[in-house]
């Protein structure tokens, strides 16, 4: 497949960039990309959550009233569940939520992520491009040359560009990543992908 190659002030350059249609555009397996997402998004919870339980809340562990023949409940110390400032009944436990997921599979969901966003023309592809200084105004300006101001915007490079990167750290809704780098969530997450051609090298063999 072969898509036209912008610069960064929109124009088409008259080149052609050729995706992968290995990676660009396979039968898309949508169990394999909420499988991959839902991995991501498990491995960014901390998992500190924590109640206090019976054993642990501060209290007497006196026995308010005894037993049996004073016409009431059967009730413990004052730690019960079932008073107001008792412990909590099966309550959060600090817990790892990471779990396994095969390198094929990733794989697999990554290619099947990005078949859909080149299905949805969410794709640009420009040629390897840096500003002469960190501005703000330089990268906004990039994005509406582009057509994209506006959007959820994901710029994949080649490698760190520092000059970009401090660019687009102040623009809204924008995220830039390494080719090495890109996951599925990053990619269903967006509403505009821009890759530039030395990111496009590293893509098209994932």
């Amino acid at each position: 497949m072969e898509v036209a190659i912008y610069n960064k002030e929109g124009q088409d350059t008259g080149r052609k960039a050729v995706l992968n249609d290995q990676v660009f555009a396979i039968d898309a397996n949508e169990h394999a990309i909420y499988l991959d997402v839902k991995q991501y998004l498990a491995d960014q919870r901390q998992g500190t959550h924590k109640s206090k339980e019976r054993s642990e809340v501060s209290g007497s562990t006196r026995k308010l009233h005894k037993q049996k023949g004073g016409g009431g409940s059967r009730i413990g110390d004052i730690n019960s569940p079932v008073l107001v400032g008792g412990g909590r009944v099966f309550g959060p436990r600090p817990r790892d939520y990471r779990f396994k997921l095969n390198r094929k599979v990733k794989q697999l969901a990554r290619r099947s992520a990005l078949t859909v966003k080149c299905q949805a023309n969410e794709i640009i592809v420009v040629e390897d491009f840096t500003f002469d200084a960190p501005k703000t105004k330089n990268f906004v300006n990039f994005a509406k040359n582009l057509k994209v101001d506006g959007k959820k915007l994901l710029l994949v490079l080649a490698e760190r560009n520092n000059v970009v990167s401090l660019s687009a750290r102040n623009v809204p809704d924008t995220r830039l990543m390494s080719a090495a780098d890109i996951n599925t969530y990053a990619i269903m997450n967006n509403n505009a992908i821009i890759l530039t051609e030395g990111s496009l090298a590293v893509i098209n063999n994932l």
